[in-house]
């Protein structure tokens, strides 16, 4: 099958078959849950729309710590379902559903105490390795394995040498969760689901009791209409409240927002061929591989301001700084900081005052005849959560639907991809690039990166990379318009790409040359042009701003003085 496209022509007919037609299954909230229930009803034969108020995965999808992994730290709270559960789901994502944006990584433990710790900690990793194989997809990993000091210190001379007794490295795994998503909306279209970004549900249709679909405002070309659904899935994580309040009701549970930070550094401020995993009195720090760069987080804290910007303040950067600080032989400061960006996980309340402590299992109630709320979760078992959501709305529709099937759908981009990585030096010859470039290309869109390449074919100067962005080639920029649902500036920035956090002027630098490149594709005239940039001026400085402030509210209050872009 050719790669579905998410332009503007494929953005206007969709909301049109949409207004056209009831669906069986309307899905509201484009990030990760809402994503995959999208391609879950689609793949069972079911007429599905899938709308986002804002830009896919502009939530907490994009804001992660981009790992997909077990939760080790759950075995400790003998949570051993969850984690069954989220290995097995590692291993399909690594094996067969996503093998070209879900990749292996290494973390090493510290042990400070002799003998029991490494008893300890040891039988934990053990368990979580044997779960892992059990589960039946968990062989494509290496086993954990322990360490001398010595030998530690030569995995990871980046350490102090007094922080550590000896060590165990296991291996987890990590993706572009943003690039993830797009990825799973456009295998959701290549299954007819229909998909539109910008558009925004402002009220549920009634009949009665029952939900009988949405009235939806598209915030690029204005104006509202109707989609009428036989089911509605209410899949919008922290915004899960509020999205209730629209039919009047406040659900069967709550969602409470916590606030998780983190800090991007150049690769040569940490030496190391390992990622680090470490202890804080509060709960878990890590230190991940990301390309040329570390990602350092996260924090978890009770977060009740603006959810559409949470801002990372001078505190929480301080957190993170002191405890990574507590390891590292050369300490890193302010100045070695690239890019910070911050997240609300959505977790179900109830459980306990403490957010760490709040649940991380996902709910699905059916709260009004024609809604169905999903709700809670991790990133890992997206694919869980989206089959339990159309298990549920399928009980309101009168006819045979068939079971799910996602476990076995590779997403776009898959199929083909070992193939292609295995010709990457051919390949590169054949287009003038180096081989480092197509392997990048294919560990971002996997076979679909022939698309990316067919570019730079018609016209050589996209085979250029971007200005102060190095890693990225311009290609990219304008393919993420056309094929890829972005619509703006910030889109290609934060979440097509990951220049916002990965370079030190925060994108600036490139973003004139970025909405060059796009603004052929989605016709915008010089007007627009600029309030593109200066939009993305703004927000790089609102951004800074509440970073140097010293709490929450203050820094809340600094990142709201860029406001969102208009059109939305």
């Amino acid at each position: 099958m050719k790669t579905p496209a998410l332009g503007p022509a494929e953005r206007g007919e969709a909301l049109a078959r949409m207004a056209d037609r009831e669906l069986d299954v309307l899905v509201v909230g484009g990030g990760v849950v809402g994503a995959g229930t999208a391609l879950d009803a689609a793949t069972r034969g079911l007429e599905t729309g899938l709308v986002e108020s804002r830009d896919w995965a502009s939530g907490t999808s994009s804001r992660s710590s981009k790992l997909i992994h077990g939760g080790l730290r759950y075995l400790e709270m003998l949570d051993f379902a969850l984690v069954r559960e989220a290995l097995k789901e590692r291993g399909l994502l690594l094996e067969r559903i996503a093998p070209h944006l879900v990749k292996p990584v290494p973390f090493l433990y510290p042990l400070k105490h002799r003998v029991w710790e490494r008893f300890y900690a040891g039988s934990g990793v053990a368990l979580y390795d044997t779960m892992s194989i059990s589960s039946g997809h968990g062989r494509g990993l290496p086993a954990h394995r322990h360490l001398s000091r010595g030998r530690a210190l030569r995995v990871a001379p980046c350490l102090k040498k007094d922080a550590l007794v000896g060590a165990l490295q296991y291996y987890d795994a990590q993706m572009d969760d943003a690039r993830y998503v797009t990825t799973l909306v456009r295998t959701a279209a290549e299954y007819g689901a229909q998909v539109a970004n910008r558009a925004r549900v402002v009220a549920f249709l009634r009949e009665g009791e029952r939900v009988v679909g949405a009235r939806v405002h598209d915030l690029e070309q204005g104006g509202e209409f109707e989609v009428r659904a036989r089911q509605v899935v209410n899949a919008t994580g922290v915004w899960t409240d509020e999205t209730q309040a629209l039919i009047g009701e406040r659900g069967q549970f709550h969602v409470r927002a916590s606030k998780g930070i983190h800090l991007v550094v150049p690769k040569d401020r940490i030496h190391s061929t390992t990622g680090l995993i470490l202890r804080t009195e509060k709960s878990v720090l890590f230190v991940i591989p990301w390309g040329r760069h570390w990602i350092i987080g996260t924090t978890d804290t009770d977060w009740d301001l603006d959810k559409a910007h949470p801002a990372a303040s001078s505190a929480d950067i301080d957190y993170l700084l002191e405890h990574v600080n507590e390891v590292l032989a050369v300490p890193l400061t302010r100045d070695d900081v690239e890019g910070v960006y911050a997240g609300l996980r959505p977790l179900l309340a109830g459980e306990s005052d403490a957010t760490s402590k709040l649940s991380r299992e996902h709910t699905v109630a059916h709260p009004v005849p024609g809604l169905v709320v999903v709700a809670g979760g991790k990133y890992t078992t997206y694919r869980v959560m989206a089959k339990d959501a159309v298990d549920e709305a399928v009980h309101g529709l009168d006819r045979r639907v068939g079971p799910c099937v996602t476990e076995e759908i590779p997403l776009v981009g898959a199929v083909g991809y070992k193939a292609l990585w295995n010709a990457r030096e051919r390949i590169g010859r054949q287009y003038g690039l180096h081989a480092a470039r197509i392997e990048h290309l294919l560990n971002r869109y996997g076979s679909a990166a022939q698309e990316v390449l067919d570019l730079i074919a018609g016209d050589a100067s996209l085979g250029k990379p971007l200005t102060g962005a190095e890693d990225y080639l311009r290609a990219e920029a304008s393919y993420a318009a056309s094929h890829e649902g972005a619509r703006h500036l910030d889109d290609v920035l934060t979440r097509r790409t990951r220049i916002s956090i990965e370079t030190f002027d925060r994108g600036t630098r490139c973003a004139r040359e970025v909405a060059e490149l796009m603004g052929p594709v989605l016709g915008w005239a010089e007007d627009q042009l600029e309030r593109e940039v200066q939009h993305y001026e703004k927000r790089v400085e609102a951004e800074r701003e509440s970073q140097r402030q010293l709490d929450d509210l203050t820094a809340d209050a600094a990142r709201l003085g860029a406001p969102d872009i208009i059109p939305l």
